[in-house]
């Protein structure tokens, strides 16, 4: 990581123990549920969940961290001031009591496109493993994924159904080679974290 961080919250050294759960803004019911276990179950086990604070899997993933009494860490695509989308300003306050936000981009930054790939390569740089719920194969969350296989950090997906376009980019991860991820354990026996 290089240039400068803007951080509201705290970041602790626990937080080296983190997890991204990662997918669509437009998850399916079963995505949905699927992210809430996953980042609660996790959370539970002292797990830090990182996440982009996008509509869809990301705000359910930060949610799920912080009901089950965990840390959360959430990586904007813009100005630390700028909250994006709006309607997360209270899931972005209750990140700050239970973790912190981050972002590369000065204050005042808007949420360009753009500063979302760069943003993905923060996400997947403070985890130990990232877990991918739902996408669509050219989706934004291939590019985390992409951005955790150029820097070692193991890369998760929960296989879907196959008639569903949601299911394409998690299917597509495991024919080339990310683990299968099919309960939280899974994730836990890999890092070797755990019970």
């Amino acid at each position: 990581m290089s240039g400068n961080l803007w951080i509201k919250g705290k970041i602790l050294d626990c937080d080296t123990n983190a997890v991204a759960v990662v997918g669509s803004r437009r998850m399916s019911p079963y995505g949905e549920k699927v992210a809430y276990k996953f980042a609660y179950e996790l959370a539970k086990k002292g797990v830090t969940i990182v996440s982009g604070m996008a509509r869809g899997i990301d705000g359910v993933a930060h949610k799920a961290a912080i009901d089950a009494g965990g840390r959360t860490i959430a990586v904007l695509g813009s100005g630390i001031d700028v909250i994006y989308p709006r309607e997360h300003k209270n899931l972005f306050d209750e990140i700050i009591k239970y973790g912190a936000v981050v972002t590369e981009f000065p204050p005042g930054t808007p949420p360009f496109g753009r500063n979302f790939l760069q943003r993905n390569r923060l996400i997947a740089a403070l985890s130990k493993a990232v877990l991918v719920v739902e996408g669509g194969k050219r989706s934004g969350t291939l590019s985390i994924a992409n951005h955790a296989a150029n820097l070692g950090v193991d890369v998760f997906a929960v296989p879907g159904p196959i008639d569903s376009p949601l299911s394409e980019l998690p299917n597509y991860l495991i024919e080339t080679g990310a683990g299968v991820a099919r309960k939280p354990q899974d994730i836990l026996d890999v890092l070797n974290w755990g019970d």
